[in-house]
C-alpha cells in the first residue's frame, strides 16, 4: 500500500511544545499496539459475540479515535489515508474492531468536514479528541433495508428544539457508544430523501433495545437494534443537507474504510494460509501441499484489492475538497463501485487462502483456522446489498456515454 506521510503537530506532547511528527512515528507505532491488543481478544470476542472492550480501550489510551480530528480542535489531522491505514491493520487483527473504528471514523469525517461554523459541532470535536469518545452509526431504519437514502421518521421542531423517534433497526455498538450520528427527514411534510443528519452525545437520547445481533460473522459490533428518541437543542443538526454529506463525505469514507478494513481480513487469511503451506512444505521434503495454487491466487487477489482501494483513496485525497469533482459521476460511480468490487474481492482473496488450506482452514480450532475471517469477509457484499448498489448505479449511468477510446 502506498505509504503517505504527513506533517502533523502534536497537541500532547510532554514539553507542551508542537512538534512536527511523521505519519509512521506518529501512527504506525501506536496502531501496533492497539492491534495487538484486538488480535489477543479476536477469537474470544466472536466465540462470546461481545463489544471488542480492549481493543477500543487501547485506542482511546492511544488517541485514535480522534486522529483526524483538526489540530487547532486537539487531534491529529489525520488523512483519510491515515485513517484507511489504520482500518487495514485492524482487519488484520479483529474484524470487529476494523469495522467498529471505521464507522466512527466515517462519523468523524462528516463533523470535520461538515461541522466547523457551528459551536457545537466545534466542541464536539474538541470532546471527540481530548475525552476520546466513540460515535455510533445510526443509518439503517424500520424496513428499509439498509436504504440510507430515504428517511420515514422526521425531525420535530420547536423552537430551539427538536425531537425524534426512530425505529433504529441497526445501531452498531449503540449500546456502547458515547453519542451517534443518524439521519432523519428534515420534517413532518419532507420528503424521504429530503435528509438531515444529527450528531448526538448520550445526553441528547435514550435507546431501548428491540433487536439482538446473533449473527454468522461480525460478531462483536453489537448491531443491535433500538427504539431511538431524541430530544435536544437544534444545532446537533448539521446545517448542510444530507445529500451533500451524503456524496462528499459519507459514502467515499465509509466505502475506502470499509475497504481497508476488509482487506485486513483478507491479509490475515493469506498470511495464515502462507504459514500453513511453509510448514507442510518443511513436513513433506519440501513438497508443496496439492492446493498449494490457491495460495498464488489469494496473494493475486489481495494485490488487486489493495490496489484498488489505493487507487481509490488517492482520487478522493486530490479533490478532497472540490465540490464539483467529487458530485461528478464518475467520481460517484467510482467510489460507490468500489465497495462493491472491495466486497466481492475480499471473499474470493480469504475462499483461496481456505482453500490451500484444506481442511485445517476449515476447522475452527487450529492454528490455521481462517473460519472466523470467511464469516466476517462474508458480511461485506450484505451489510449494504450490493445488488441495490449495481441497480442504483446503473439507472443513474443510463444517460452517461460509452467511451470511444481508452484515453478518453
Amino acid at each position: 500500500m502506498t505509504v503517505q506521510r504527513t506533517a502533523l503537530r502534536n497537541p500532547t506532547s510532554d514539553d507542551g511544545d508542537s512538534l512536527l511528527l511523521d505519519r509512521s512515528s506518529l501512527f504506525v507505532q501506536r496502531t501496533s499496539v492497539v492491534a495487538a491488543q484486538a488480535a489477543a481478544e479476536a477469537d474470544e470476542v466472536d466465540r462470546e459475540g461481545r463489544f471488542p472492550t480492549a481493543a477500543i480501550d487501547a485506542a482511546r489510551e492511544h488517541k485514535l479515535l480522534g486522529m483526524q480530528i483538526p489540530v487547532e480542535f486537539g487531534g491529529f489531522g489525520a488523512s483519510v489515508h491515515d485513517v484507511a491505514d489504520v482500518c487495514y491493520a485492524l482487519g488484520r487483527a479483529c474484524a470487529s474492531s476494523a469495522m467498529i473504528f471505521a464507522m466512527h471514523q466515517t462519523k468523524v469525517a462528516c463533523l470535520v468536514r461538515h461541522g466547523r461554523g457551528n459551536a457545537y459541532m466545534e466542541s464536539l470535536m474538541r470532546r471527540i479528541a481530548s475525552e476520546q469518545l466513540l460515535m455510533a452509526s445510526s443509518t439503517t431504519e424500520g424496513q428499509n433495508g439498509g436504504n440510507i437514502r430515504a428517511s420515514a421518521a422526521a425531525v420535530g421542531h420547536e423552537g430551539d428544539h427538536i425531537t425524534l423517534k426512530r425505529d433504529a433497526t441497526v445501531i452498531s455498538y449503540g449500546a456502547e457508544a458515547d453519542g451517534l450520528v443518524t439521519i432523519a427527514r428534515r420534517a413532518d411534510g419532507a420528503a424521504a430523501s429530503d435528509q438531515v443528519l444529527l450528531a448526538l452525545t448520550t445526553d441528547d437520547y435514550t435507546i431501548a433495545r428491540t433487536q439482538g445481533w446473533e449473527t454468522l460473522g461480525m460478531r462483536g459490533t453489537c448491531s443491535t437494534g433500538f427504539a431511538l428518541e431524541v430530544s435536544c437543542p437544534s444545532d446537533r443538526m448539521f446545517s448542510e443537507s444530507y445529500d451533500r454529506i451524503h456524496g462528499q463525505t459519507m459514502t467515499p469514507f465509509a466505502h475506502l474504510c470499509w475497504s481497508s478494513a476488509w482487506a485486513g481480513i483478507a491479509a490475515a487469511a493469506v498470511e495464515r494460509t502462507q504459514r500453513f503451506l511453509r510448514k507442510a512444505a518443511r513436513s513433506a521434503g519440501g513438497q508443496m501441499p496439492p492446493a498449494a495454487s490457491h495460495y498464488t491466487a489469494a496473494k493475486m487477489a489481495l494485490a488487486r484489492l489493495r490496489a484498488m482501494i489505493v487507487t481509490n483513496m488517492d482520487a478522493f485525497a486530490a479533490h478532497e475538497y472540490d465540490e464539483r469533482a467529487l458530485s461528478s459521476l464518475d467520481f460517484q460511480s467510482s467510489i460507490t463501485l468500489l465497495k462493491v468490487q472491495a466486497s466481492e474481492l475480499a471473499v474470493e482473496t480469504v475462499m483461496h487462502a481456505m482453500r490451500a488450506c484444506g481442511l485445517s482452514g476449515y476447522r475452527n480450532d487450529g492454528e490455521f483456522s481462517i473460519s472466523r475471517h470467511l464469516r466476517d469477509v462474508l458480511s461485506a457484499p450484505i451489510m449494504i446489498n450490493n445488488d441495490r448498489i449495481l441497480t442504483n448505479i446503473a439507472t443513474a449511468n443510463l444517460m452517461s456515454a460509452v467511451p470511444a477510446s481508452l484515453y478518453e
